[in-house]
């Protein structure tokens, strides 16, 4: 019986036969792996996944984490499957050989962990922060602070959190009012209060290293003061021995509509509950150097938007194949016209209205997920650059890529969830389904790691502008080359590439005449709207190299592969027709709203 959580063969087929994942093991950081490795990867996160994650989703959902005041109580079977994540390596899949890690590509790595969002993303958030956390160290910090907090997490004792926000800042973060001061034996003691905080109590493990991100008093002002410190909930002594119990404080919980089952927290630094070495304020350390914190931080933060894509592409697609799975079984309805009312009833399946709805989430989910690995990809490639030149290139294709990678899944696969409840009619939003708890897990997403409007600034404010467009330059030469090899290849591809190197030109012009009159606001009055323009345009690229991929291949597979592609160019591309005229006219319609207008 075939997986509702995710499709072995579209990941086979996006690792190998589009990505060529194999050919990185002729690259020395890879080489002792092969496709046996990377199949063997793929294997146990589909066992590990199924066994242990999945079999407790519903559970996460309906028990979610309690504070009694003193501790926080998860449900056991998070901790059995966090263990048991953990005992398979899957913390380290892509780190140092060095560090205990097994050196896997991202795109393999990230292939494995789709399974894991798929079956649960309320437990599989858990190792998501503490992979990124352990990631941003083993980058930044010194190797004393590596050997005390990266390796225990490596191993599954200690877990990791991202503290960023603040009550009164929320996404703002020039103005978080944490702050550290120094010591005179080089620690620093932090005193404030952290919001949103995901993971951040429990019971599991030994351990929970807080990266927080705070202000030294005399630094300058804005993101320019900002540093990031270790905070651990417990200190650990050189000899990797637990200490005392650290000045960090759980002040509640917070109760979402979804991933219920990791628990979000507010918490409270240095407000006096503990007193760590005899002295107030919670104990931190500083990493790399003072007022380079944001810089360091997004190292982590990048890493989870294109994790938040992940999740968001792994739901929208659990959420498709259970949806297919329905359709497919349930019988209502006979041919419109059909002479014979006592006829057998029909799978809805075959109603053209249940094609499109199934067809839409094929295009959006299975497009979501070529787009977050194809992105892992490119991190493979940064990470083993031959020249600088090449690491220039995959990096500023990266940057304009990371904004889509989070914000296009997040939003597109949240719809395919929306659409999976309306292929099960009235059964799609009741709880003895999964699909209602697929959306509402999604739904979070969008808000993740930067909302769609952040995104949207990020990618038109900074990241087609910056260094005089290097990147969307690298980005349009990616696509044309993608357009050039359909035209020669003529037939449909052809076809499919006029439309979109017309769209795709017509984009760039755009863009141009956004920042032309040099009104700024003007120009980013529409960001998200942009945004979501140029996402489509992105997997509209990104449909039409799969489709390259399937050439001369037969099968229901690749049929289905070419006839998504097909729905995406004549569904969803045209979409983007009036955005761009939006753009184009450079509307100010929400700017010139007045408040006292609402």
């Amino acid at each position: 019986m075939r997986s509702t959580l995710l499709s072995r063969r579209d990941l086979e087929f996006l690792l190998y036969e589009w990505l060529d994942v194999e050919s990185l093991t002729r690259r020395a950081r890879y080489a002792e792996h092969s496709r046996e490795t990377f199949d063997a990867v793929l294997d146990l996160s589909e066992q590990l996944a199924t066994k242990y994650f999945a079999t407790h989703n519903k559970l996460n959902d309906t028990r979610e984490p309690t504070f009694d005041g003193d501790k926080v109580t998860l449900i056991p079977e998070v901790e059995q499957a966090l263990a048991a994540f953990a005992e398979a390596g899957m913390v380290g899949a892509t780190m140092d050989a060095e560090l205990g890690g097994a050196q896997l590509p991202a795109a393999v790595a990230q292939a494995g962990f789709a399974w894991f969002h798929a079956a649960n993303p309320g437990t599989s958030a858990y190792p998501l922060l503490t992979i990124g956390n352990a990631n941003l160290l083993a980058a930044h910090a010194d190797p004393g602070l590596v050997r005390r907090f990266v390796l225990p997490m490596i191993d599954g004792r200690f877990f990791g959190t991202m503290c960023l926000s603040e009550p009164q800042a929320g996404s703002s973060l020039a103005d978080i009012v944490t702050r550290a001061e120094p010591r005179d034996d080089g620690v620093y003691r932090l005193f404030g209060t952290k919001m949103w905080i995901s993971g951040g109590d429990h019971e599991l493990g030994d351990n929970i290293v807080h990266l927080v991100l705070a202000k030294i008093p005399g630094g300058p002002a804005g993101t320019k003061g900002i540093s990031l410190f270790v905070v651990p909930r417990f200190l650990v002594h050189e000899d990797g021995s637990l200490g005392e119990r650290n000045d960090v404080a759980l002040a509640g919980l917070n109760h979402k509509m979804g991933f219920r089952g990791t628990v979000n927290t507010v918490l409270n630094f240095g407000e006096g509950r503990w007193t760590p070495q005899g002295g107030a304020g919670a104990i931190g350390y500083l990493v790399g150097e003072p007022h380079q914190g944001l810089k360091y931080m997004f190292h982590m933060m990048n890493e989870a938007r294109s994790g938040v894509g992940l999740v968001a592409a792994a739901l929208g697609y659990t959420g498709y194949l259970e949806s297919l799975e329905y359709a497919r079984a349930r019988p209502q309805g006979r041919t419109k016209g059909a002479a014979d009312p006592a006829a057998p009833q029909r799978p809805i399946i075959e109603h053209a209205d249940v094609k499109r709805m199934l067809l839409a989430q094929k295009s959006y989910a299975e497009g979501g997920l070529a787009l977050v690995l194809y992105c892992a990809r490119l991190i493979d490639e940064q990470h083993t650059a031959e020249s600088d030149e090449e690491r220039r290139a995959r990096t500023l294709l990266l940057d304009i890529l990371t904004p889509i990678a989070k914000s296009w899944p997040s939003q597109w696969c949240l719809t395919a969830n929306d659409l999976a409840i309306q292929v099960l009619g009235g059964y799609g939003y009741t709880r003895e389904y999964n699909v209602e708890q697929h959306y509402r897990d999604n739904r979070l997403n969008p808000i993740h790691e930067g909302t769609h409007g952040i995104q949207g600034l990020d990618l038109l404010g900074r990241k087609v502008t910056q260094q005089g467009g290097a990147s969307l330059r690298e980005l349009d030469g990616r696509i044309r080359a993608t357009l050039a090899a359909a035209q020669e290849l003529g037939g449909e591809p052809a076809e499919l590439a006029g439309r979109l190197e017309k769209s795709w030109t017509r984009l760039i012009a755009v863009t141009g005449s956004l920042f032309a009159t040099g009104d700024i606001e003007a120009a980013l009055a529409n960001s998200s709207v942009y945004l979501e323009a140029f996402g489509h345009h992105v997997v509209a690229w990104i449909w039409l190299d799969q489709m390259l991929a399937t050439h001369g291949r037969t099968g229901d597979f690749y049929d289905g592969k070419r006839h998504a592609a097909r729905y995406f160019f004549r569904h969803e591309l045209p979409r983007t027709g009036p955005q761009l005229d939006l753009l184009a006219d450079l509307d100010t319609t929400t700017v010139d709203m007045a408040e006292s207008w609402f």
